[in-house]
Formats: C-alpha cells, structure tokens, sequence
C-alpha cells in the first residue's frame, strides 16, 4: 500500500482501502461496538469516526499521481462522519451529496454542528466560556445539534 499504512491515500487508493485499510477498520470498530454493547455500555458511550476532510471526487489528479496513480486528493465539501451508541438511532444515514460526491445536496452539517451534537448527546446544549475581562460567550451559538439522528 502506497500510504504506508496511514489513511493519507493520495497514490493507489482503492486498492489500499479495500485490501488493507477498510478490512483492519471494521474488525477494530465492529469489535469496539460489539464489546460496548454486550457490556451495556453503548447507550452510555460515543463512540465517533471523522476526519477534517473527505477524498476529491475526480480520481487521477496530478497531486495524487496522475491518471496511473489512482489517487484522491484532500476535498473539504463533503465527508463522512461514523457515530455509534450514545443515544444515536443505528442503521441510519443523515445528508446526502450530488451524484458526484462533490458537494452537500441540501443542510450542510458544519464541524460545529458535529461538535455540538456531541456535546448535546452529553447533555450539554449550551457551552459557556469567559474572555479575559471574565465576560460570557457561547461557544455553542453558531451550530445546531444533529437532533434527528436521536
């Protein structure tokens, strides 16, 4: 595997993920889920898969080796985010894209939204802090918890 183990797959990316990265993933998640759940301890525990940005749609781009390198370069419009337990309804699908991957077709969720649907799956739905001149502000204002996936 090209990345050399790391999820970084600029170069031969489908060939990484399907036999090396996604196998090892989801032996270690499922395994994770499994574990907490027979522990009842899954309604209690979040546990989330994210990353600061998705794979660009168009396979081949010079950055990522051109056209024989099968690779995917960083894209920031569209990801993917795993949750499971912690008050999350299972086997559910929030959003969806254009046909391309490339872009959210309707209610984009922001990392601040994902932020703050973990801190409402906490109990938290709004965070306080103070600034130097112990004045409050809500850490919390510009985002919307992801209710519907409760």
């Amino acid at each position: 595997c090209k990345s050399a183990g790391s999820w970084d797959t600029h170069g031969n990316n489908f060939n990484c993920l399907k036999e090396n990265l996604l196998p090892e993933f989801d032996r270690a998640y499922s395994a994770l889920i499994e574990d907490l759940n027979d522990r009842g301890l899954l309604d209690e525990t979040l546990v989330m898969v994210t990353s600061e940005m998705g794979r660009k749609p168009k396979i081949g781009d010079p950055r990522s080796g051109g056209i024989s390198g099968a690779g995917r370069d960083h894209w920031t419009h569209c990801l993917t985010d795993v949750l499971a337990g912690g008050g999350i309804k299972g086997g559910q699908t929030f959003g969806a894209s254009d046909r391309y991957g490339e872009y959210p077709l309707n209610s984009p969720v922001t990392p601040a939204d994902v932020t703050h649907t973990v801190y409402h799956a906490m109990g938290i739905d709004d965070l306080i802090a103070y600034d130097k001149l112990e004045r409050p502000y809500h850490l919390l204002d510009d985002s919307k918890p992801l209710t519907a996936l409760f």
